[in-house]
């Protein structure tokens, strides 16, 4: 057993895990954030996808303790439901969706892809990163437009000054 410190949606936690255990594990058991999925234990899906250190990771890829004293943001820690984030909007309105169970991953995927290509995304740029990501219920067609608006909306709002 091993005792590990996050940063979990901003709040600081601490528990004690075997060393054999995947942070999508600490996510749902332990801390109860049933957003991140688990879709296959492989990590070929990316249902489970949160970011670390602000970089997107499959949670079922990761040990527990790899991630001791990084900062973790899961789809809990990005909006509310009164106050989604625009990404989250985008989805609803973009209807990018159908059964939800990938949608999690493939918002954490689309914040990823704006952190690293910026809002001015197009569609296969899309299409190439959410490689990793698996729909078992739409095309992509409506999940690619999602994030495509979501990316435009995130360059909308201003940026408070410092």
């Amino acid at each position: 057993m091993q005792t590990i410190t996050l940063t979990v949606n901003g709040a600081p936690v601490t528990l004690t895990v075997d060393s054999r255990t995947l942070l999508v594990q600490v996510l749902r058991d332990m801390l109860a954030l049933t957003g991140t999925h688990v879709g296959c234990d492989t990590s070929q899906c990316g249902a489970c996808t949160v970011h670390v250190d602000g970089e997107a990771v499959k949670s079922c890829a990761i040990l527990a303790v790899q991630a001791d004293g990084a900062i973790v943001t899961t789809i809990e820690g990005i909006g509310t439901a009164e106050h989604l984030h625009a990404m989250q909007a985008a989805f609803r309105e973009h209807h990018g969706l159908q059964c939800g169970f990938c949608t999690p991953g493939m918002i954490m995927a689309g914040l990823d892809m704006v952190r690293r290509h910026g809002p001015s995304l197009d569609e296969p740029t899309v299409r190439a990163e959410l490689e990793g990501n698996i729909c078992r219920c739409t095309g992509y067609h409506n999940i690619v437009l999602a994030i495509m608006a979501g990316a435009r909306a995130m360059a909308a709002i201003p940026v408070a000054a410092e």
